[in-house]
């Protein structure tokens, strides 16, 4: 009776080197990209594409035209960001960088590489930074990344007065600013909130030519108006009426709650302090201390 067969393995690091080889190497090409804004020309090889990603067997096909083959657009994917992928395809291992590892992220996620994205993952939780949290926290958004939002919310709520003054702050869609405003956690005053609130729907009416508190309304109810001294809900009412921001109905709930001294005297008007709440003389009255 024969005996089974024994699997050997040789190295695997002279076998990942000459595949890395061929990573854009025009070297028996059979499928070209264009990627990127910079529509920059990649070479690939059709057979490896298909056989290690569904999303390239369903895109290549199973057959290859004749000839030279048309490139393959694909625009949304930096160039850097798609030859990492193709690294990873081609050898099971790519180099992450921190500037790029969001655009290899986003990109792992639309392609269906589950390990590719959870390396960029883990990559990412420890490279994040003051400059980074936000972009992260949006992709962990929009592709729901449950881990990974959790992780940038708590670092926000750490450092988050260094976070409202970053790019990627004014850069926040709706439904990610509006896990933030939501957490009882962030170490900021509800003053500076407010700003950073009006300076976000400013560069969102821009871009989407809106009115400032057309882009503002998913957003300001989270808002706690309440824990504003009055000189200072005041001074806030009369910008309001420069510049609306903030429904007037929301101002009102506030003055209600200084007016009678309780904090649950406007119903769905917060009155919940922050961690980084700064005391107020009103604040004692409040039935919704911070916990």
């Amino acid at each position: 009776m024969e005996t089974p067969g024994l699997v050997v393995h040789g190295e695997a690091a002279p076998f990942s080197t000459a595949l890395r080889s061929l990573v854009n190497n025009p070297l028996y090409s059979d499928v070209r990209f264009v990627v990127g804004q910079e529509r920059q020309e990649v070479f690939a090889h059709r057979c490896l594409l298909a056989c290690r990603c569904n999303f390239f067997q369903r895109l290549l096909g199973s057959e290859p035209g004749p000839g030279v083959p048309s490139p393959v657009v694909l625009s949304t994917v930096p160039a850097e960001a798609f030859l990492a992928v193709l690294e990873f395809l081609y050898t099971n291992s790519a180099k992450l960088h921190r500037h790029s590892v969001l655009e290899v992220l986003t990109a792992a996620v639309e392609y269906g590489l589950e390990e590719l994205r959870e390396l960029c993952l883990q990559f990412v939780m420890k490279v994040l930074d003051v400059e980074l949290v936000c972009e992260a926290l949006q992709i962990a958004v929009s592709f729901g990344l449950g881990p990974l939002q959790e992780r940038c919310v708590a670092f926000i709520e750490a450092h988050s007065q260094e976070t409202l003054r970053t790019r990627g702050f004014l850069e926040l869609s709706a439904p990610a600013l509006l896990l933030l405003l939501r957490s009882d956690k962030l170490c900021v005053d509800e003053a500076e909130l407010v700003l950073a609130a009006r300076s976000w729907a400013r560069v969102g009416a821009a871009v989407l030519e809106r009115p400032v508190a057309e882009v503002a309304a998913p957003v300001v109810r989270e808002l706690r108006l309440a824990l504003l001294a009055p000189a200072e809900l005041s001074a806030l009412e009369e910008q309001n009426r420069r510049e609306p921001l903030i429904p007037v109905e929301q101002i009102v709930e506030a003055w209600k709650c200084h007016a009678l001294r309780r904090g649950d005297a406007a119903r769905g008007a917060p009155c919940r302090r922050r961690r980084g709440t700064l005391p107020r003389e009103h604040h004692r009255f409040l039935d919704l201390p911070f916990k």
